[in-house]
C-alpha cells in the first residue's frame, strides 16, 4: 500500500497535463498513487492517460465524470482515495523533484492521529515562495490561524489525513460548478491543527483558463454555493467578528444576485447579516456593473 495518493482535478487540460506527469516521474520516491479526476473533458486527456498507465512507470488512477466543478471532483476524489494521506496538484501545476519523499519522511516522523496533516509552501517557475513562508517558530497551526493571525500571505500546498477530507463534502448545486474548497479545511480547523514545514511541494502556474483568475466570473456564476460558502464561515467559532463581517457582506450579495428575498431570516448571524446589507447591495451592484462592461467588451 502506497502512502500517498497525489489527486489531479482536470477539465480540458490535455496541453497542459504533461508537466504534471514528468515531474511525477522524476520523484526520488514512488510511494504514491496519481489519481486523475477527469472533471468530463472532452479533449484528448483520456486517451493521453491511457498512454501514461500503458507506459507503467508510476502508479496511476483514472476516472472520468460529468462536469461538476472543482469542488465536485474533490468529493469524487475523496471516495476513491486509499491512501493514508492524499494532496491536491492542479493540472497546471507540478512537483518538485524531491516533493513525495519529504512528505513521506516527514510524516513518518511526525505524524500523528492528532493532527489533520501538513501544510507546506507553493512556488512559481523561478523558485519564489508564493506569499511568505510559515512562521519558524510554530511547529502546528490551522489553516485559518496561519492568515487570519499570523500574517502569512499566499497559496500553500495542504496534504491531508484520507479519513478526514472524507468528512464535510461539498454541496452540489445545480447548474452551478463552484464551492470555496476552503469550507472542507475550515471545517477541519475546529477539531485539529497541521503540521508546518516550510518546503516546496509544489509549483504553480496561474493560466488564462484556471479558477484563481476566473474568480469574478466564478462569483457571478455561483451565487447559491458562495451564499452556502459564506453562511459556514459566519458560524466559525473562532473568527472575529470582523472576518464574520466581511462574509455577511459576501452573502448578503449571493442572496442578490439569487434574488432571494428570505436571505436575512436564513443567515446564521442576522444582525451581522443586517448590518451588512448596505454593503452587500453596494458589492452586488459593482458586479452588475463589471458583468455588464464584460458584455461590452465582448460585444
Amino acid at each position: 500500500m502506497k502512502m500517498l495518493t497525489i489527486f489531479t482535478p482536470t477539465y480540458n487540460r490535455a496541453y497542459c497535463l504533461n508537466n504534471c506527469y514528468q515531474s511525477l516521474l522524476r520523484q526520488t520516491s514512488t510511494d504514491f498513487v496519481w489519481l486523475i479526476i477527469d472533471d468530463g473533458s472532452t479533449d484528448q486527456t483520456k486517451e493521453l492517460v491511457e498512454s501514461w498507465i500503458k507506459e507503467n512507470k508510476i502508479t496511476i488512477r483514472y476516472h472520468w465524470q460529468e462536469n461538476l466543478g472543482m469542488h465536485g471532483a474533490h468529493n469524487t476524489a475523496y471516495e476513491l482515495i486509499d491512501t493514508e494521506l492524499n494532496v491536491c496538484i492542479d493540472s497546471d501545476d507540478y512537483m518538485p523533484d524531491h516533493a513525495v519523499e519529504k512528505i513521506v519522511t516527514f510524516w513518518k516522523e511526525y505524524g500523528s492521529n492528532k493532527v489533520s496533516g501538513m501544510i507546506g509552501l507553493d512556488s512559481n517557475n523561478d523558485n519564489k515562495i508564493i506569499g511568505t513562508q510559515l512562521p519558524s517558530k510554530l511547529k502546528t497551526s490551522t489553516l485559518f490561524n496561519l492568515y487570519h493571525k499570523h500574517g502569512v500571505m499566499g497559496d500553500k500546498k495542504l496534504v491531508y489525513r484520507t479519513d478526514l477530507t472524507r468528512e464535510y463534502p461539498y454541496p452540489i448545486f445545480q447548474n452551478e460548478k463552484y464551492v470555496g474548497l476552503a469550507y472542507k479545511y475550515y471545517m477541519l480547523d475546529k477539531k485539529y491543527e497541521m503540521l508546518l514545514m516550510n518546503e516546496v511541494l509544489c509549483i504553480v502556474e496561474y493560466l488564462a483558463d484556471g479558477s484563481s483568475l476566473n474568480m469574478f466570473n466564478q462569483y457571478r456564476k455561483n451565487p447559491r454555493g458562495f451564499a452556502f460558502y459564506r453562511k459556514e464561515l459566519m458560524q466559525l467559532p473562532f473568527a472575529s467578528t470582523t472576518f464574520k463581517f466581511r462574509q455577511a457582506i459576501h452573502y448578503v450579495s449571493s442572496s442578490c444576485l439569487l434574488k432571494n428575498k428570505q436571505f436575512l431570516g436564513e443567515a446564521p448571524k442576522k444582525v451581522l447579516t443586517f448590518l451588512a446589507i448596505p454593503f452587500g447591495f453596494l458589492l452586488f451592484l459593482y458586479i452588475q456593473q463589471k458583468q455588464g462592461l464584460l458584455k461590452l467588451t465582448k460585444s
